[in-house]
């Protein structure tokens, strides 16, 4: 399997990033013109993981988004689906507690967490309210969420020139930086079909979060949802 359908099988999706593990982040950083870094900055911001307090990083991969957690003292489990990228992970970064897991039947207990968060994977989901659902399980009271994800500019002039980019452009620069630019293509496609930011904003809410809000990053191409489990 090179490329994922878009009806996001899990053993095709797992099996499309398990090829691409070894470049993944270097591939993001050029693809995103650099973007990615940035991005995440933003959402280390809006977790603000402080010492002692537990943080699940989902769609974790190689862990590289887990750093900004664990340098601020938080014990941070990054987890993913996708073997290869855990194994990337663990060669890298041998002290982080990487656990494969799948998103919508998570292997932790009930309110373990204080803080949850997944970059740029829940699109990915085969279930988006499954998954929705078992970051509010494991999250603890007054516990928050924060999603990171591709969205949708919201200037139509720009939003034109962005969708270009993505079946235009990026399959090119794929090819040149990726081990496998089909699944980048794939992951092109996921972003069209992904749900503008009002509409994620209520599955949320229909997951039991409250006090959910966004903010849109770089025009709208990335989006920062946040929520919070009630006390």
């Amino acid at each position: 399997m090179t490329r994922a359908s878009l009806d996001k099988q899990p053993h095709e999706v797992a099996s499309m990033f398990d090829d691409v593990a070894a470049n993944y982040d270097l591939t993001n950083d050029v693809l995103s013109l650099g973007q990615d870094r940035r991005w995440r900055k933003e959402v280390a911001k809006a977790v603000d993981a402080r010492p002692g307090q537990k943080v699940l990083d989902l769609a974790a991969g190689t862990g590289t988004s887990s750093l900004p957690f664990a340098r601020a003292g938080a014990y941070v489990v990054p987890c993913d689906f996708s073997l290869g990228m855990l194994r990337e992970g663990k060669r890298r970064h041998p002290w982080l507690p990487l656990t494969a897991g799948d998103a919508t039947k998570l292997p932790f207990r009930d309110e373990a967490f204080d803080a949850v968060t997944i970059s740029f994977g829940l699109r990915n989901v085969h279930d988006t309210d499954a998954a929705l659902r078992e970051l509010y399980r494991v999250t603890k009271p007054g516990g928050r969420v924060v999603i990171c994800e591709f969205s949708h500019p919201t200037w139509a002039p720009f939003r034109t020139v962005y969708e270009e980019y993505l079946m235009r452009a990026l399959p090119p620069v794929a090819r040149a930086v990726s081990s496998n630019p089909d699944a980048y293509v794939y992951l092109a496609e996921s972003i069209q079909s992904w749900p503008e930011q009002a509409e994620l904003a209520r599955l949320l809410q229909k997951a039991g979060w409250s006090k959910v809000a966004w903010r849109d990053l770089t025009g709208g191409i990335v989006a920062l949802h946040r929520g919070v489990k009630a006390a």
